[in-house]
């Protein structure tokens, strides 16, 4: 895995068959593609269904805005055959608590679901560290159990469950939320 930093000064970190790259403005059309389908909708907390018009437009803006709470990341598979956009990650500065806390969010587009591009891409981000956050936080909606084992597959620990609203569904969805410890990473005493 390498490192090499963005015009936006985001870094571009390279994996095994994807490139975590900021989202350009030619990623609107495949962003919509994937982020229109229901059942990529139906697993995220935020995306609607069906997916407005101009809301991908809206949202690499705002990935791209100077200011931007949310660091946002294409899973790009160009190099290995998969295609300029196949996924989304993002890593959201905590505006409470610590500093230095940070929440993960991905999806991949179902084409390459149960391919191992999610776990691939979580493991390139936590082990880049970009927002240099000693714990990182996730949750998963509890009838997703494959995005959980993404996540304890990279070091993620469970702590409790909560629930979320989902756009897409229009209602309260159960969670499982997810802490990743990476001070204790880099401290072998700790």
């Amino acid at each position: 895995m390498s490192e090499t930093v963005s015009l936006t000064g985001q870094p571009e970190i390279v994996a095994d068959r994807v490139v975590l790259r900021p989202l350009r403005r030619s990623d609107a059309g495949l962003l919509s593609l994937y982020a229109g389908d229901k059942r990529v909708a139906a697993s995220t907390s935020s995306i609607p269904h069906p997916l407005p018009p101009g809301t991908s437009e809206a949202f690499i803006t705002r990935a791209l805005a100077p200011n931007r709470r949310e660091e946002v990341w294409a899973l790009d598979g160009s190099s290995s055959g998969l295609g300029e956009l196949v996924g989304v990650i993002s890593l959201t500065r905590m505006l409470h608590g610590a500093p230095n806390q940070a929440e993960i969010g991905y999806w991949v587009a179902p084409a390459f679901w149960n391919t191992g591009l999610a776990s691939e891409a979580v493991r390139a981000l936590t082990a880049a560290n970009p927002l240099g956050s000693a714990t990182i936080f996730a949750s998963v909606f509890q009838d997703n159990s494959i995005s959980a084992r993404v996540l304890t597959g990279a070091g993620f620990d469970y702590i409790g469950d909560a629930e979320t609203f989902c756009v897409s569904r229009g209602a309260k969805v159960p969670t499982w939320t997810y802490l990743l410890r990476l001070e204790a990473r880099r401290s072998p005493a700790a």
